[in-house]
């Protein structure tokens, strides 16, 4: 479902990258763990082809970077689902209106966005929050509701870049907890993290970066 192939990525002051080579299968669950700056954020970014490489090659599903073009990449987006550290949610519209975005974007029609919002939010233990605004939402809430807007485009792939940075211990194990129910409907999980207590121990492949290289 997900590849990488002899993948390498520098950033012009910095580097991202290097020979990266990494496979996940339909329906895994894998941790990516390594410490800050090691290349998490950047594979993810491969795989949701933010970035293309700028030798080797990224497969997701049928799409390859290195025949995709850019006005196809919008496809690609519609079957691979992000959840970032730092929610990225807009101030300005409510809880219903942020995950119902996704799908104005592809072009649903009113009654289908309000049908997947509401079961998506139900799926997070939102849906009575769905007129709160962000800052009325706590970070317990805000991680969920963005795991909500992930979900709305019934992706086969869900990444997470560090999304239990901002969250305390116990709000971190449930949202772990969250993602592994997700898994076990069928959808394939990647989650990059720097904190290897919170993830071992579940059962799950655990990949590790350092430096930019797979290990």
């Amino acid at each position: 479902m997900i590849k990488l192939e002899n993948v390498s990525y520098n950033y012009k002051r910095s580097p991202g990258v290097v020979n990266v080579n990494l496979t996940v299968d339909e329906g895994e669950f894998v941790f990516l763990i390594g410490p800050t700056g090691s290349g998490k954020t950047t594979i993810l970014k491969l795989i949701y082809m933010s970035i293309l490489p700028d030798s080797g090659m990224v497969m997701v599903n049928k799409f390859r970077s290195d025949k995709i073009r850019r006005r196809h990449i919008p496809r690609l987006r519609r079957e691979v689902g992000m959840i970032f550290q730092d929610y990225h949610l807009l101030g300005d519209r409510n809880l219903f209106e942020n995950v119902a975005l996704p799908l104005h974007v592809l072009g649903c029609s009113r009654l289908e966005i309000g049908e997947r919002v509401k079961e998506v939010l139900q799926a997070v233990g939102l849906e009575e929050k769905e007129r709160h605004y962000p800052d009325e939402l706590s970070g317990g809430e805000q991680q969920p509701a963005c795991i909500a807007r992930a979900l709305v485009k019934e992706p086969t792939i869900l990444l997470a870049d560090e999304p239990t940075g901002n969250l305390d211990p116990i709000t971190s194990f449930e949202f772990i907890k969250l993602l592994e129910e997700i898994n076990q409907e069928g959808t394939t999980v990647l989650m990059a993290s720097h904190n290897y207590g919170l993830i071992k121990g579940r059962g799950h492949r655990i990949v590790e970066i350092q430096d930019g290289r797979l290990r």
